[in-house]
C-alpha cells in the first residue's frame, strides 16, 4: 500500500518509519520526563506515557488514512478545511468553550480529550495556501491571509505558533514564485511586527535578556534557560542513564512537552541525542525529497510546505534548547507530549505519503 514502483518504491516507507520510531523514541522520552508530575497529579506514574501511546496508534491509523485519501479531493475542499480550522480558532477564546491554563486559551474540552486547534491550523493553512498559491499571487491578499491566523493566534497568546505559521507561510510564498521586492517587504514588516511584540511585552523583553545573560536572575527570568543548561551539562557523552535524569524532579519546566529534549540530553548524552538527530535528519531528508520529485505545482508546495514545517519546528525547539536563540515554546514533533501535535504531525506524514505515491 506504501510502496511505488520504480527508483522511490522507499520514500514512503521510509517517512513513515522515521515517523514512527520519532515517536516511540519519545514515547520512552515522556516516560522518563513525566514519571514524577504523573505520580503526583495523578497517582499513576503510566498517565502520561499510556495517553501518548492512545495518540501514537490513533496518528498511525490517521496517517494511513490520509496517505489514501485523493489529494485531488483535499485540494477541492481545501477552503472548507481551512474554513472549519478558523472557526476553531475562533470558538477557542470564548471563555467558558476555550480552556485556559498559565495565562493562555489554546484548548477545547471535547469531553473525552482536548484538542488545539492551533495545530490544526498548521496543516489546514498549508492545504489551503498550496491551491490558493497555485492559482494566483497576490502579495497584498497574501498579507491579509496571513495577517487574520497571526491575530487569532496572537490572541490565545501563542509566539511560538506564530512564528512557525510566519516561517512556512513566507517561505511557501517565495517557492511559488514570488517577487525579491515582496520578500524584503515581507522581511521589513516582520522585523518592525515582531519588535514591537517584544517591546510591549514584559515577558518576551526578559527572554531576550536572558538569552542575552543566562546568569541574570537565575531564580527568576532566566530560571528555565538555566535548568535546561544544566541538564545537557549532565548528560555528558553517554549520559546518566536511563531513568536517572535529575531534572524531571520539578526542576525543569515543561520537562514532557517544549523541554523534553532535555531529559533526552540528560538521560543519554550525546549518543541518544545524535540516534535522535539522526532519525529526524533522516525523515527530513525523505520530506524534501518528496518535493523535489513532484512535478505538480500544487503537490510541490503542499509537500513543500510540511517539510518546512517539520523543519522550522525542529530547528527553533533544538535551538532553545542549547540557547542558540531566545527560548520559544515550540513542541518537538513526535516527541513532545500532547495530542493535538501528535496526531497533527501524523496527517503531515500521510499528506507526504500520499503525494510520494504520485510521483
Amino acid at each position: 500500500m506504501l510502496r511505488l514502483k520504480g527508483n522511490h518504491n522507499r520514500l514512503p516507507t521510509t517517512i513513515l518509519i522515521a515517523g514512527i520510531l520519532a515517536a516511540c523514541f519519545g514515547l520512552i522520552a515522556i516516560y522518563d520526563a513525566s514519571i514524577v508530575d504523573a505520580f503526583q497529579t495523578f497517582g499513576d506514574k503510566f498517565h502520561y506515557v499510556r495517553q501518548q501511546s492512545i495518540w501514537i496508534v490513533v496518528g498511525i491509523v490517521v496517517a494511513l488514512i490520509t496517505a489514501n485519501i485523493p489529494v485531488q479531493l483535499l485540494k477541492k475542499y481545501s477552503h472548507i478545511l481551512y474554513g472549519f480550522t478558523i472557526l476553531l480558532m475562533v470558538v477557542v477564546l470564548v471563555p467558558g468553550i476555550g480552556s485556559k491554563f498559565l495565562g493562555a486559551r489554546r484548548w477545547i474540552d471535547v469531553g473525552f480529550t482536548v484538542i488545539q486547534p492551533s495545530e490544526l491550523l498548521k496543516i489546514t493553512l498549508a492545504i489551503y495556501l498550496a491551491r490558493w498559491l497555485e492559482e494566483e499571487r497576490s502579495f497584498k491578499h497574501f498579507l491579509i491571509l496571513l495577517g487574520i491566523n497571526l491575530v487569532l493566534i496572537m490572541l490565545q497568546p501563542d509566539l511560538g505558533t506564530a512564528l512557525i505559521i510566519i516561517g512556512v507561510s513566507f517561505m511557501t510564498y517565495y517557492l511559488s514564485g514570488a517577487k525579491i521586492k515582496e520578500m524584503i517587504s515581507f522581511i521589513a514588516i516582520l522585523v518592525v511586527a515582531t519588535g514591537a511584540l517584544v517591546v510591549l511585552s514584559p515577558y518576551r523583553m526578559d527572554r531576550i535578556k536572558t538569552f542575552m545573560d543566562p546568569t541574570t536572575d537565575p531564580l527568576g527570568a532566566s530560571y528555565h534557560i538555566n535548568q535546561i543548561l544544566y541538564g545537557l551539562g549532565s548528560g555528558g557523552f553517554s549520559g546518566v542513564g536511563l531513568g536517572r535524569s535529575r531534572q524531571k524532579y520539578d526542576y525543569l519546566p515543561e520537562a514532557t512537552t517544549d523541554s523534553i529534549f532535555v531529559i533526552v540530553a540528560e538521560e543519554f548524552g550525546f549518543v541518544g541525542s545524535g540516534i535522535f538527530i539522526i532519525i529526524m535528519t533522516v525523515l527530513l531528508m525523505a520530506s524534501f525529497k518528496v518535493a523535489l520529485n513532484v512535478t505538480d505545482k500544487f503537490d510541490k508546495l503542499l509537500s513543500s510546505s510540511i517539510s518546512l514545517l517539520f523543519l522550522i519546528q525542529i530547528f527553533v525547539n533544538l535551538s532553545s534548547m542549547v540557547a542558540l536563540v531566545p527560548l520559544t515554546g515550540v513542541p518537538l514533533p513526535f516527541i513532545s507530549y500532547g495530542g493535538s501535535s501528535l496526531v497533527t504531525n501524523f496527517i503531515a506524514l500521510g499528506l507526504l505519503i500520499n503525494i510520494s505515491k504520485r510521483t
